[in-house]
């Protein structure tokens, strides 16, 4: 049977349209970031009972309701940032290592801020470095681009006999930890200005013990003159450097004065930092 009106327009894909999220529903962050802000409250909360805290007692003081309490610190116990003895609750090995290495990022950031000061004062490039378990850690070097500090090409740990870090380090150890030190990094040439041998070596480091400055003339490296003296904080051996283009050589020992008189002014807050 014949139809009469106007013929239906031909329909069109619809391409998908984004879905509104479902009213009165909290984003998933909100909620993510409120459990996290709760959780925090409870560790801060442990940390300051020494002797630990019951569960009662640590939901009343964050204001937490006692399930909200019970469902958190049961988390953290079993994520290793709480532990529980007894009913008590105390803080887990997970949060002494948070710790531990807070502690060690704050140190780090005082040897970067007062060599920074000190390469300030003195113009030139300043290095830290320390002792330990028999070996040389170069800790930190503050220098510009104007004043860039000399280029690690060779090893500082088995280089120690040609820099005067390494020297000065050396100076402070006892006879035996210095030869045990050499038989392991033996004296070897890094430019033709290094020291030849092991006796002459040794021979400088006795005098650099009565002088307290090490002075070295491109032993490490070719047109470079370094100077550094002992940081005696606690028991670790340590020294500070600075570096100076060959052709500046005279002003050298002025600046190795100068630094000490600055380090005088700033040692102890770099003293917490010897431990790194």
């Amino acid at each position: 049977m014949a139809t009469t009106g106007t013929a239906p327009a031909p329909r069109t894909a619809v391409p998908p349209q984004p879905r509104s999220p479902a009213p009165h529903t909290s984003a998933p962050g909100a909620t993510l970031i409120g459990s996290v802000q709760r959780a925090m409250r409870l560790l801060e909360t442990v940390a300051a009972h020494e002797h630990g805290a019951p569960a009662k007692q640590l939901a009343r003081e964050t204001g937490l309701a006692l399930p909200t309490a019970y469902h958190l610190l049961r988390t953290l116990v079993h994520e290793g940032y709480l532990r529980r003895d007894r009913g008590l609750f105390f803080l887990g090995d997970a949060a002494e290592r948070l710790s531990s290495s807070g502690a060690q990022q704050k140190r780090r950031s005082t040897v970067t801020d007062t060599l920074a000061r000190w390469r300030d004062a003195v113009g030139v490039p300043v290095y830290y470095a320390v002792y330990r378990d028999g070996e040389i850690g170069l800790i930190g070097v503050a220098d510009t681009p104007a004043s860039p500090a000399v280029e690690e090409w060779a090893d500082f740990r088995e280089t120690a006999h040609a820099h005067a870090l390494g020297q000065c380090l050396l100076a402070q150890l006892d006879d035996a930890a210095r030869r045990d030190h050499l038989d392991r990094y033996p004296v070897r040439p890094a430019t033709p200005y290094t020291v030849r041998d092991a006796a002459s070596l040794l021979r400088r480091l006795e005098r650099a013990r009565e002088t307290d400055v090490v002075i070295e003339r491109q032993e490490y490296a070719l047109g470079t003159v370094c100077a550094a003296i002992p940081l005696r904080v606690g028991a670790a051996a340590a020294s500070v450097a600075v570096s100076l283009p060959v052709h500046q050589a005279d002003r050298l020992l002025p600046t190795i004065q100068r630094l000490q008189a600055e380090m005088r002014c700033l040692l102890g807050s770099l003293a917490l930092s010897i431990s790194i």
